[in-house]
């Protein structure tokens, strides 16, 4: 059966093609074809198992190889999704998560993972213009899109400066309205560098990813009206279900 009318199709090895391929093929074609849509759980493994005419290892077998292609995203005690249309996310002075993702017809949504203080290394005082081993407020968080994971990052800000940023983002799950809240008015990215590699083991974890896919990554440093740098943001993004647009805002 498929997802809609309950028909049946049985599979063999006669057909020419292997019957996991059919089954790629034909879960393939539901999403084509409307019946499964961007973020929609797949009927279970017994309920695919059935309309195939396949035993359950056939059809993980296929649901396997969707999933490595980025067609399907496999979650551990949740379930089989539907893999969300590639979004395309802008890089600029003043874009903004939130509105990035609403304005492209998505729903956006923001969690908080974790909240540290720490000291900072050379690298990050740098970004920051602090003194290395200055204390940091560190935040690791996760962005979503329509309930797919999106992006995974690492926050940092100078203390004291901004103690109690963290309570402010887990009550907004926004970076703009904390940072006002903690008497930041406006503020622009200043620097953005791009790269690509293979997700961290906790990376794929959070975005709920086959081990070993690419992610692209993003480290950025953003500053107040008086050019003083606020914080740095580095985020991983699951590059198959994301499109990085560099834009030149004025």
């Amino acid at each position: 059966m498929n997802s809609q009318t309950g028909n049946k199709t049985s599979l063999t090895h006669r057909d020419g093609i292997s019957a996991w391929r059919k089954i790629a093929d034909g879960i393939e074609a539901d999403i084509d074809n409307g019946r499964l849509v961007a973020g929609e759980q797949l009927p279970p493994e017994t309920k695919l198992a059935e309309r195939f005419g396949v035993n359950r290892h056939t059809v993980r077998r296929a649901i396997a190889v969707l999933s490595s292609r980025g067609v399907l995203r496999a979650t551990q005690g949740r379930g089989t999704f539907v893999e969300a249309r590639t979004l395309a996310y802008p890089i600029g002075a003043r874009a903004r998560f939130t509105e990035s993702v609403a304005s492209a017809g998505r729903e956006p949504s923001s969690e908080l993972v974790d909240v540290r203080e720490i000291t900072a290394d050379a690298k990050t005082a740098k970004q920051l213009a602090v003194k290395t081993g200055s204390p940091l407020l560190e935040l690791r968080t996760l962005r979503r899109a329509d309930g797919a994971p999106i992006a995974a990052g690492t926050v940092m800000l100078p203390l004291p400066r901004f103690t109690g940023f963290d309570k402010h983002f887990r009550k907004t799950g926004s970076l703009t309205r904390a940072l006002r809240a903690c008497g930041v008015s406006d503020y622009r990215r200043k620097e953005t560098r791009i790269a690509a590699r293979t997700a961290g083991n906790e990376e794929a974890r959070l975005l709920e990813m086959v081990p070993g896919r690419t992610v692209l990554t993003t480290d950025g440093i953003n500053v107040d009206a008086d050019n003083v740098p606020v914080l740095v943001v580095r985020s991983a993004f699951a590059a198959d279900r994301i499109e990085l647009t560099v834009i030149d805002e004025v």
